[in-house]
């Protein structure tokens, strides 16, 4: 069992995360589509059960020639993640390079686009090509659209909330789940004038950097990751969940199933605590991994988003943390997220560092 204060710090950090979302009858941005408008309707669902997901890379060419030879600019924005990639639309992207790019994707971490015409619809459609969608249990959507995951935060006045570090909002998405998810998309439709970027770190490097004992070490441990402190969240603000929260167990180190490069999968605002170890033993080995997390700099990659620009991420190798710098302003947008495989650990699994020649100083 987690203690109660790393319980309480997660419930705090998911009350924030609601807090900055706005109410139900927010009004919608001048600039802003009122078709993204988030809503919270009462629709109730099942469990989800594990399903099969054939991830898109597989079907790629390992070449990349149809996603590359389209792009008028390819710019890798650090040595070990992110990737911008210019001249093309994600709205146009046939089945070949949707291949492609979830292939880019899970070697890069996250691929970014500026200048987007992709709609909501257009947005799915992309995202049905990666798995199946994942439904939030508490965040709003718009009307009729609950498999998008509205990102509407700023447009209430803001009191300050709970003292939280950005050091502990670093998170991969719904990770309690049983199958989190994979190749995700997000697009921004209106942004503060100044701030609100994203960082992403590469949970590859992050395991290629840790010293062979401790290496070893996480290989054999697994971590409970929860939504229940996330639905708590929602209750106290008057929203039920629509889905019962959910505990699930996986790997501290993965491995990706078309790259098949180890990679660390812990977060501080999902994952509770370490299987098969004391209270203060797992408090301790978590802590490692959230420093690491955070103050590897040379590990990740800041985004600035502009109007229109869409993030493409693979959940299960990255992880990533939004800088709420700009409130009370509004930054607003849409995320599209794919079920991905459940995750899993394979001792033949490789190091991306070594199979690349990378190296660290």
């Amino acid at each position: 069992m987690a203690s109660a204060a790393v319980a309480a710090t997660a419930e705090k950090l998911n009350d924030l995360s609601l807090n900055l979302r706005g109410s139900d009858s927010a009004p919608s941005s001048p600039e802003g589509p009122s078709s993204n408008r988030p809503v919270w309707p009462e629709t109730k669902y099942e469990p989800y059960v594990e399903v099969e997901v054939k991830d898109a890379g597989h079907r790629a060419d390992p070449s990349l020639k149809n996603l590359l030879g389209a792009v008028s600019k390819r710019i890798d924005l650090t040595p070990h993640i992110g990737t911008e990639l210019h001249g093309i639309q994600l709205s146009q992207l046939t089945d070949a390079q949707k291949d492609e790019l979830a292939l880019l994707t899970a070697q890069r971490g996250v691929v970014f686009f500026r200048d987007q015409d992709i709609d909501l619809h257009q947005q799915l459609d992309l995202g049905r090509h990666y798995g199946p969608l994942h439904i939030h249990p508490t965040s709003g959507h718009p009307e009729g659209l609950p498999e998008v995951h509205v990102v509407h935060t700023g447009d209430i006045e803001y009191n300050g909330g709970p003292r939280i570090s950005q050091r502990d909002t670093w998170h991969s998405d719904v990770t309690y789940e049983l199958q989190p998810p994979g190749t995700t998309t997000l697009k921004i439709n209106e942004l503060p004038e100044v701030g609100g970027d994203t960082l992403w770190v590469s949970g590859y490097a992050l395991y290629d950097r840790l010293s062979e004992p401790l290496k070893k070490l996480f290989e054999g441990l697994q971590a409970e990751h929860s939504g229940f402190e996330q639905a708590e969240a929602s209750r106290k603000r008057g929203r039920e969940p629509r889905r019962a929260p959910v505990k699930n167990i996986h790997p501290i180190v993965r491995v990706h199933p078309v790259t098949g490069w180890k990679s660390i999968f812990v977060n501080p605002i999902f994952t509770r605590s370490i299987v098969g170890v004391s209270k203060a033993e797992s408090t301790a080995l978590l802590q490692i991994l959230y420093d690491h997390i955070a103050f590897s700099q040379d590990l990740q990659v800041r985004f600035k988003w502009q109007k229109n620009s869409v993030a493409v991420w693979d959940n299960r190798i990255s992880i990533h943390n939004a800088i709420f710098d700009y409130l009370p302003a509004l930054r607003h947008g849409a995320r599209v997220t794919p079920r991905a495989e459940k995750p899993y650990y394979d001792p033949n699994g490789k190091s991306r560092a070594e199979e690349l020649g990378l190296k660290y100083f």
